[in-house]
């Protein structure tokens, strides 16, 4: 690292020598706030109008211009949504002067930092100021965000799709692409993953209340880490250099689910003072309790008979939910002299998850039964004609995921020299301890006159009607105990550490400033997981579904009978001396699960800046070296009577073999962004870069199982990363008081995507012999094109009352297609859309705000899109089109006193999974949450 540094340094110091510098200037420094001092206005651009050079100010406001010759000149200074400027300066021949510039009203803060307005101006000047295709959302200066959490919030965005669990969103895809392929970070440290088999991380479980901003960035520079082909998407939270006068703003709210009919509270406290002219500190902290209900109809296995389509398995399922969100974050600023500024910033965020999940299964099993009879919209099943399974389960579980991060750093800026260094660590983690996932409870029906009718005149919420001896299906005593699942432990552990430094140079010419700039990062991975998982299949003694009956909340069938939440669970551990382990399946479900991988990356760039007032170029090339160790566990079942290592078993056995596997590979990156502004208020902007996407650490694993019929699965260790080249070209205008209309279109062509294959030539892997193997393999190359239009504008040349309407709308059109090879055959290949791909994306929010009033409506639609891909085409499993309509209101009773009211999910969105077979769109899960209202009090002063 110390030599990637030294290197990248002495590159950047030798070009910087080379290149002229001038004699005799000073420095012009300062800050750029609004009228009335309260908040700094980060990416205001200042321009020099006698010597055509431009800068930008920094989140704390600060701007500088090194290397001015001694004289007298006029500075342009502007900002959407406020009038430009114009500011006399005379610099001396040696040293800085300093000039602090104002914009907006001094008397009212809110025209340009207050509200969704002020919002608005904010994110239209970051956006303008940026060298890339970027979207911003900010807070205003009283603390408030467009929405609850950071992925509700990125929704509104162009060219964003959010997944979402069980009614909330929680991960982001970016123009389409799967959240794997993007890359988040918060006060630049990139954020682990609390799953065990993901890198993209849940992005709900960060309150915005903690959030200063969050920057989607679409396009690539060479001082940014190259492992993104989505987005860069980087979260900040609140410093007290923002803002010009202290803060303190407290929150808080109830929370109402029409499903569940219960009130839930919220409530939140966050600050910003400065301590000092040169000191100052902010945070704040969150609590968010959430209990809430879901219905769920799940299908599987779909078969025909005689044309007809039929599911062989269906579940209906009873969630009940209790979810608790805790967060904090604290901010150190510091500027020691003039030349340094530094800071300490920390985050923890803890997200607990208590599901209760009841249900009842019909199992059809094709080499026990086939349909009595059926039509186009039904099937119909007897005993009489061979087995019906009925399982009846209750779920009880208890996770915790934590995401912590602490974030050293600073920038020291002398004349024309400037460095930025930083250290972090962060850590996330998801664990469980005692979950009982679930209890299942069983009953076979065979000649006891149990008839069964399924109707699917609904495709999304198929109906069941139970006749005949309906007395025996319904007696909970005919349900005996047939298995539970403890999660003993799941522990799942991701962490980092980083430290990076960069250097630059600017040289001032005619017409513009060149900067060469050098740097280099290291980052140290390592990402584990953990399980015991006991199985218990037999219980000494009586027990049945009657010894812990519950009752439900289920709205679409009456599912009983049904365990209660916490019965089972206390049933066994009451009774745990009774329940008979099963060995075998333990020792498979707590191994075949287990790894850890490191991985390290340095990486070193070097790139050249040249800013004017009409161009910006910013080209060069970055390196990242990988390296990997990889441990994991290769687990066989061996039945007895079979031989393993040439000796005949006595008994059924499970060996278990550790593995460890190392590589290491380097990709060079190369990037060009131009920014073009040809006339004031027109930006043209064009990006080419290569990028990188590292394969999921859990998948490189090389964890294998193989049961008892030789069907192996197994990690694939030599998985290559994505690599991907993208172009981004896009136009801006910028018209109005506080308006644009922008837009662009993307190209991407991927190579190496990984992609599940399974095949059924029978091999040799790691010395066991297989008939079946299902791993992960590189794909062939994915094509991807679209086209993003936004369109915003503040309504103020409207007659009253009408002046205080506004208006977002985005659209993005996305082509995301793949090719996939058949059982691994190459001679068999099949076209895809790319995971999570919706094809079209749009997004309309209408706002009024005038005097103490501020409402908003706020509508989000996407396509279907790939959720699964199956063996055959008929068996990919997608999600449906989804649009959800949000509103909110508030009202200033006195100023720095608001009451708010939210109606979440008004259009009651369901969850639509289906797979397209038979000529139709077959259920695989629908799950329904109905809407929730939110009601406060905000205060701040």
């Amino acid at each position: 690292m110390i030599s990637l540094i030294s290197g990248a340094s002495r590159a950047a110091i030798a070009l910087a020598l080379l290149l002229p510098a001038s004699a005799l200037a000073g420095t012009i420094a300062g800050t750029v706030s609004d009228g009335t001092g309260t908040r700094a206005l980060q990416s205001a651009q200042l321009r020099i109008v006698e010597l055509n050079r431009i800068a930008e100010a920094g989140r704390d406001g600060s701007y500088r211009f090194p290397d001015v010759p001694a004289g007298t000149y006029t500075i342009e200074t502007r900002y959407v949504g406020a009038d430009v400027v114009t500011t006399t300066v005379t610099v001396p021949q040696t040293g800085t002067v300093t000039t602090n510039i104002q914009i907006g009203s001094d008397i009212d803060a809110s025209i340009i930092v207050v509200g969704q307005i002020a919002n608005q101006a904010s994110t239209l000047s970051r956006q303008r100021a940026a060298d890339g295709v970027e979207s911003v959302l900010t807070r205003d200066a009283i603390g408030q965000f467009p929405d609850q959490n950071v992925a509700e919030s990125l929704r509104r965005l162009p060219g964003l799709n959010i997944l979402n669990d069980q009614g909330e969103g929680r991960f982001v895809s970016v123009r389409g692409l799967d959240p794997e392929l993007n890359a988040a970070s918060i006060n630049g440290t990139r954020v682990p993953a609390p799953e065990s088999d993901v890198r993209s991380v849940a992005l709900d479980v960060i309150p915005a209340e903690l959030i200063e901003s969050i920057e989607v960035k679409k396009s690539l520079t060479p001082d940014m880490d190259g492992d993104t082909i989505g987005a860069s998407i980087e979260i900040n939270t609140v410093s007290a250099f923002d803002r010009k006068k202290d803060l303190y703003s407290v929150k808080l709210e109830g929370s109402y689910n029409d499903y569940s009919e219960k009130l839930t509270p919220k409530g939140s406290f966050d600050f910003s003072t400065r301590l000092s002219d040169n000191f100052g500190i902010a945070g704040g902290a969150s609590y968010y309790k959430r209990k809430f209900e879901s219905d769920n109809i799940e299908a599987a296995d779909w078969d025909e008979d005689d044309g007809n389509a039929f599911a062989r398995e269906l579940q209906y399922r009873d969630y009940d939910v209790a979810r608790e969100r805790i967060g904090g974050s604290l901010s150190l600023d510091w500027q020691p002299s003039d030349t340094t500024k530094l800071y300490a910033r920390g985050l923890y965020s803890q997200f607990t998850d208590q599901e209760y999940r009841g249900d009842v299964i019909f199992i059809l099993d094709e080499d026990e039964i086939d349909p009595a009879a059926t039509t186009s919209t039904g099937a119909s099943f007897s005993d009489e004609d061979g087995r019906i399974e009925v399982r009846r389960r209750m779920k009880d579980r208890y996770e915790k995921q934590r995401i912590k991060s602490l974030t050293l750093g600073g920038t020291t800026e002398t004349g024309p020299w400037k460095m930025t260094y930083s250290g972090s660590w962060s850590e996330a983690s998801e664990r469980e301890n005692g979950s009982i996932d679930p209890t299942r409870f069983r009953a076979r029906f065979e000649e006891d006159g149990v008839d069964i009718d399924f109707d699917y005149t609904n495709p999304r919420k198929p109906a069941y009607t139970v006749s005949g001896n309906t007395a025996d299906f319904l007696d909970p005593e005919n349900y005996g105990f047939n298995e539970l699942e403890r999660t003993t432990l799941s522990d799942s552990r991701d962490r980092e550490y980083t430290v990076k430094g960069d250097i630059s140079r600017a040289f001032a010419m005619n017409g513009g400033t060149f900067t060469m700039q050098a740097g280099a990062k290291a980052r140290w991975r390592e990402k584990s997981y953990d399980l015991q998982a006991d199985v218990y299949d037999d219980y000494d003694g009586d027990y049945s579904l009657n010894d812990v009956l519950g009752g439900q909340t289920y709205r679409i069938a009456d599912i009983l009978p049904l365990p209660s939440h916490t019965g089972p669970t206390d049933f066994f551990y009451r009774n745990q001396d009774n329940f008979e382990l099963n060995a075998i399946d333990t020792m498979i479900n707590s191994n075949t699960s287990d790894y850890s991988v490191k991985e390290d990356i340095v990486a070193a760039y070097l790139l050249g800046r040249w800013d004017s007032e009409t161009v910006r170029v910013i080209g060069g090339v970055r390196m990242e070296k990988t390296r990997n160790v990889i441990n994991a566990k290769l687990t066989q079942f061996v039945e007895e009577g079979q031989e393993y290592l040439g000796e005949e078993l006595d008994e059924d056995s499970v060996f278990v073999t550790p593995t460890r596997t190392r590589r290491n590979y380097t990709d060079w990156l190369p990037s060009l962004t131009v920014r073009y502004e040809p006339v004031r208020n027109l930006v043209f902007r064009l990006g080419g870069s290569k990028s990188i996407v590292r394969p999921k650490l859990s998948n490189l694993a090389p964890r294998l199982d193989i049961n008892e019929d030789l069907e192996a699965s197994v990690g694939n260790p030599d998985l290559k990363p994505y690599s991907a080249w993208n172009l981004d070209a896009s136009a801006e205008w910028y018209f109005g008081t506080n308006a644009a209309l922008t837009g662009g279109v993307f190209w991407k062509s991927i190579k190496d995507f990984v992609v599940t294959q399974r095949t059924t030539t029978p091999g040799t892997i790691y010395g066991i012999d297989y008939e079946e193997l299902t791993s992960f393999i590189n794909g062939d190359t994915a094509k991807i094109k679209g086209l993003e239009l936004s369109y915003s504008q503040v309504f103020s040349f409207l007659p009253a009352p009408f002046d205080g309407l506004l208006l977002n709308l985005n659209y993005t059109y996305t082509d995301a297609k793949g090719t996939v090879f058949i059982d691994g055959d190459a001679t068999d290949p099949r076209r895809i859309p790319l995971m999570a791909s919706s094809k079209n994306t749009f997004n309309v929010v209408l706002g009024y705000e005038k005097g103490p009033l501020s409402l908003r409506a706020a509508g989000t639609y996407r396509d279907k899109y790939l959720d699964e891909l199956g063996d055959e085409a008929d068996q990919d499993r997608y999600v449906s089109n989804h649009f959800q309509l949000d509103l909110s209101a508030k009202y200033r009773i006195v100023p720095g006193v608001r009451l708010f009211a939210e109606w979440i999910n008004v259009t009651d969105a369901p969850y639509f999974a289906y797979q397209n077979f038979a000529g139709a769109r077959r259920l695989l899960q629908y799950e329904q949450y109905n809407w929730t209202a939110k009601f406060g009090i905000t205060a701040s002063f």
